[in-house]
């Protein structure tokens, strides 16, 4: 399943793209996700969406999701549709929910605000910190309506029980043409399960019951029918809905498991174990030079293909820092799948040190062999502020990006300072390297 990079689009330039055009569709959400305070524009699948943020101008504001809606391109049904698609991803990778609550669309980008259905329970810290980055795509109709379903059911949770466990057992329902093939997967997939889950199988298996069959008799059909011999879920009983209660954690966690083992869609965090950082920086090495870096041969392969590459250094969000756009790398050493890549700029002031380790598709900062350096120039203010933006970002836990040529950028591991105290913000301790440096220099020119 791809999992592309998407950019994320922060601050002024969200309000110049929502200005920028006329037309718009907005919904307003019900979000158990962290939501972002302040607008951001995420590009997916080819389409901007706008995360309209918790705050404005200081104030609570309701969050919504804005896309284009444009009538020669089908209109308010297909906006809506797009985000109904988008909030199904965003609920599973974020491992939550996003529920449309109700839509309104026009000329301009008007948000779409009803306290009792519009809201966010969890709110987020920091103007940059919403990351959906690598969201996987999804373009399998299939997959798409276990996922909306999924959606629905973790909306239900909190508020109706027996819908929420019918749109969990249509997860996997809406996967099957035949209901036999159906129950026997469930049935193979009960020992799967934990914790309060694995318990009421237990408690339902004691009790001589088949599982898989009650999950269908007296949970899935239960709910959906009604008839006055057949068995249903009564809502003036309160047995029934003690029952449905306690099978509803059943059902919730073969739908996660349905969706994670048998779809493979996966979720921010099972990305952030699995996902290879270099996959996108594969075209520049030869498949057999790949083959032995990924496998840690030793003697090491030839990696001379990536002597000379230009590559620029950025921070995500924001791209590329100023003055490390156009940097040259230089391969130091090789050892066991693991590159060690010198990065120089033009003016040969800055050298920026990273680790390649193919064999466990991670890159890595070091920042202790990287630093401003002497030579035929000496580092200027400019230098100074570019390699003290890059130190002390990273140190903050910025997600140091590198870009080759016009493929996607890779992105490093968090680093994470040990025995070290940050007294300053890394904007306040860029801007006081900077006046420190200033000061030096006029003092060597009195």
């Amino acid at each position: 399943m791809r999992t592309p990079y998407i950019p994320h689009t922060f601050g002024e330039a969200v309000d110049r793209k929502l200005r920028g055009r006329v037309g718009w569709l907005t919904a307003g959400v019900a979000s158990s996700i962290p939501w972002p305070s302040l607008d951001v524009c995420v590009k997916y699948a080819g389409d901007e969406y706008f995360l309209r943020g918790s705050e404005r101008s200081g104030k609570p504001s309701p969050p919504g999701i804005t896309i284009a809606c444009d009538p020669g391109t089908g209109g308010a049904d297909a906006a809506i549709a797009k985000i109904y698609r988008f909030t199904s991803v965003l609920s599973w990778f974020e491992g939550g929910y996003v529920d449309v609550s109700g839509y309104i669309h026009g000329s301009h980008p008007i948000l779409y605000g009803n306290p009792r259905t519009v809201y966010s329970s969890i709110g987020i810290a920091g103007i940059k910190a919403f990351n959906c980055n690598h969201m996987p795509i999804v373009d399998d109709d299939h997959v798409r309506k276990a996922l909306a379903f999924w959606r629905e059911g973790n909306r239900l949770n909190d508020v109706h029980d027996s819908y929420a466990f019918l749109s969990f057992y249509k997860v996997i329902e809406s996967q099957f043409r035949d209901g036999r093939e159906r129950g026997r997967w469930i049935a193979a997939n009960l020992d799967k399960l934990s914790d309060r889950a694995a318990n009421r199988v237990v408690e339902l298996r004691a009790a001589g019951i088949d599982v898989s069959s009650h999950l269908f008799d007296s949970g899935r059909c239960a709910v959906a029918h009604a008839s006055l011999e057949g068995e249903i879920i009564d809502p003036d009983i309160p047995a029934d809905r003690k029952r449905l209660s306690a099978d509803l954690v059943i059902m919730e966690e073969l739908a996660r498991i349905y969706i994670r083992d048998e779809l493979g869609v996966p979720t921010a965090r099972t990305l952030h174990r699995t996902r290879d950082r270099l996959a996108p920086w594969d075209p520049l090495l030869p498949t057999e030079t790949l083959e032995a870096l990924r496998a840690g041969h030793h003697p090491p392969p030839d990696v001379s293909a990536l002597e000379g590459r230009i590559v620029s250094v950025g921070l995500w969000p924001d791209g590329p820092i100023p003055g490390l756009e156009h940097m040259t790398m230089h391969i130091d050493a090789v050892d066991r799948g693991v590159v060690k890549a010198v990065l120089i700029n033009e003016r040969r002031t800055i050298l920026l040190v990273f680790f390649l380790d193919y064999n466990n598709g991670r890159i890595h900062t070091n920042l202790e062999d990287g630093g401003l350096v002497r030579g035929e120039n000496d580092a200027d203010e400019n230098d100074v502020r570019a390699y003290a933006t890059f130190f002390y970002k990273v140190i903050g836990n910025g997600i140091a990006e590198l870009t080759c040529d016009a493929i996607e950028p890779i992105d490093c591991e968090v680093v994470i300072p040990v025995n070290m105290m940050m007294t300053m913000s890394p904007d306040e301790a860029i801007a006081d390297t900077v006046e420190r440096f200033k000061s030096e220099r006029a003092k060597k020119s009195e």
